[in-house]
């Protein structure tokens, strides 16, 4: 049996904030399913769904995305202007560059190209 990836489910503390601050990275329309649940169908990407859970965030997540994109600085000003925070600065390297960031509840994300 193969599994096929369906939906990858973030616990956070607010699920329509965060899924309207990664559609607008993503695309898509956000969905608010209920209070405890929202989710976000972006072109060509696996459902992003959040489901509010009561404890905090409490180190590094363990899984984190990278989103491809044409230009690392223009992007990170914009998910900024949306309310995430870069961490450090971009780094370079032989497989390319990458921009560690946190979403708006410090969920860790990195911008590559």
């Amino acid at each position: 049996m193969r599994a096929r990836l369906d939906e990858i489910v973030v616990d956070c503390h607010d699920p329509a904030r965060l899924v309207r601050f990664w559609a607008a990275l993503l695309g898509g329309e956000p969905v608010d399913r209920a209070a405890s649940w929202s989710y976000v169908d972006p072109p060509r990407t696996p459902r992003l769904a959040f489901q509010a859970v009561p404890e905090p965030k409490a180190t590094k997540n363990r899984l984190h995305l990278d989103l491809a994109v044409p230009a690392i600085g223009p992007a990170a000003d914009e998910a900024v202007a949306l309310g995430a925070t870069r961490i450090g600065d971009v780094v370079t390297d032989a497989q390319g560059s990458f921009q560690v960031m946190h979403d708006p509840e410090g969920n860790e994300f990195c911008f590559v190209e």
